[in-house]
């Protein structure tokens, strides 16, 4: 699933793609994509929309029309974004198998997209996880009701995760950065790669981090997350841009994905374990 910098640049990119372009129809070929609304109620709703802009809170993409409504979506495991232009080069991201450089539409096609000036903007997903909504301001404030803390906010302060940590005493550092509803789209990859940044093992409970560790650990989540953001994310089995190219932060990987792999720093084997029901990795030197 991609984590915060995959789907920043995937809302980059489509705003690049998608403003100012004019909804001509919607075609959905799997009725759960679009519910609770019906699929004749979403088909109908869509015509006529023109987008503003694009946005994201969390995981969730926000594409925002002029008449105050938006579409959320969120990819999960295995959903595709593919922009097709009448003229021009095609454009795609999300999970990469071979359908996301193939025919469009294809049989794990779940939702079309037509604009008036010919493109078009195909929703496919092979799982069926993925979803698409039409809300409004009150819809989408439901959606992300119990979204946390956005870690490039100004809400989010060292101070911050001084709370958090201590309302979660007995949670492990880990389990505390995956938990959406505290910090947002923070995934499995920049856990631990923040963790390894702050030196701190992502097993440890949070009761036990001093007051300079906790320093390091907020600021290490900032850093590798705007690193991240800069290079496109980072290049997975389930992940790649709008534009088809693969993430840019796997050389700047220190743990993450690389067990048995020596250290960057100590040259010792970066270890892997199941954690909370996570494939976690880190580096047994480095981190305390």
């Amino acid at each position: 699933m991609p984590e915060l910098p995959e789907v920043e640049t995937l809302k980059r990119e489509l705003e690049k793609a998608l403003v100012n372009k004019k909804l001509k129809s919607a075609k959905v070929l799997w009725h759960k994509t679009v519910a609770p609304l019906s699929v004749k109620e979403f088909e109908k709703q869509i015509v006529g929309k023109k987008i503003k802009s694009a946005n994201r809170q969390a995981k969730i993409l926000i594409i925002d029309f002029t008449d105050s409504t938006a579409l959320a979506i969120h990819l999960k495991l295995t959903g595709q974004l593919i922009f097709i232009p009448k003229n021009g080069q095609i454009v795609s991201g999300g999970h990469p198998d071979k359908t996301i450089a193939g025919e469009q539409p294809n049989k794990f096609t779940r939702l079309i997209f037509e604009f008036t000036n010919g493109s078009h903007l195909y929703f496919n997903d092979l799982r069926k996880f993925g979803w698409v909504r039409l809300v409004d301001d009150s819809g989408l404030k439901d959606l992300t009701k119990h979204v946390g803390i956005e870690p490039f906010s100004k809400l989010f302060t060292n101070k911050a995760l001084v709370e958090i940590l201590r309302r979660y005493p007995n949670r492990t550092i880990k389990q505390v950065l995956l938990d959406q509803t505290l910090i947002a789209g923070i995934g499995n990859i920049y856990a631990d790669e923040s963790c390894f940044r702050a030196k701190i093992l992502p097993t440890r409970q949070a009761k036990s981090l001093k007051p300079a560790e906790i320093k390091k650990l907020f600021s290490a989540i900032v850093g590798v997350l705007k690193l991240a953001v800069k290079k496109k994310g980072t290049s997975s089995d389930t992940y790649r841009q709008l534009s088809g190219a693969p993430g840019g932060f796997v050389p700047y990987l220190n743990v993450y994905g690389r067990a048995g792999k020596p250290c960057k720093v100590c040259d010792r084997p970066i270890q892997k374990i199941r954690h909370i029901g996570r494939g976690t990795h880190y580096c047994a030197k480095c981190q305390k």
